[in-house]
């Protein structure tokens, strides 16, 4: 492979901006946050980027320590892609440029894409304690995993087992939560999301 190019900056920032800088390496490790992903459910799930960038982009995180490739057991036996120990520690970097980010979105534009996962992070950011929460929204459901230090923070679908919580909220509500214009404590008390559940965590919702 090509060497990575560098800005030669003796400084962390710039050293972490030659891993991480380049267009769409951020945004692909948004979607491994929620677990091993084919190169498939990638591409499907990053509207925009070609397939030659997506392939050079898994090919650098995978040399910089940030991904590894695995080979699935029969009757998979397809390669997926995951994060390493060292790409999930920009867990926090994407939701600090997340939280940055709320005064630039905006109202939606009729070219922008969404996908019902992209809110995990967000809602993520509003959730105290620890626990299976899953979301159900207009436009589908994902869950999130609260609290988790390793292993996926978040899921497209239903939740994989019994939900400690299910919120249950339309798009609208969703999007003033990601822009940072309602807090979530204030959407539960108005109504604009129902809390379900009867677990420490869902009685904590509900009481905040």
């Amino acid at each position: 492979m090509p060497p990575r190019r560098s800005y030669d900056q003796y400084c962390s920032a710039a050293r972490a901006l030659d891993v991480v800088g380049d267009r769409w390496t951020l945004l692909i490790v948004r979607e491994l946050l929620a677990g091993p992903r084919r190169y498939t459910d990638l591409h499907a799930d990053l509207p925009g980027v070609s397939t030659d960038v997506l392939a050079s982009r898994l090919k650098d995180m995978e040399r910089d320590g940030l991904t590894t490739r695995r080979r699935l057991p029969p009757p998979g036996a397809a390669y997926v892609y995951e994060l390493t120990a060292r790409g999930r520690e920009l867990l926090p970097v994407l939701q600090a440029l997340g939280a940055w980010g709320e005064p630039e979105l905006g109202e939606r534009r009729p070219t922008d894409a969404v996908r019902a996962h992209w809110f995990a992070l967000p809602l993520l950011r509003a959730l105290e304690g620890e626990g299976l929460v899953e979301v159900r929204l207009d436009e589908g459901r994902f869950h999130v995993h609260a609290g988790a230090t390793d292993g996926p923070v978040y899921g497209d679908g239903p939740a994989p087992a019994d939900p400690d919580a299910v919120l249950t909220l339309d798009t609208p509500t969703c999007v003033a939560l990601s822009r940072g214009d309602l807090p979530l404590t204030e959407a539960i008390r108005d109504g604009r999301v129902e809390v379900t559940g009867d677990s420490p965590l869902a009685k904590q919702l509900r009481e905040a």
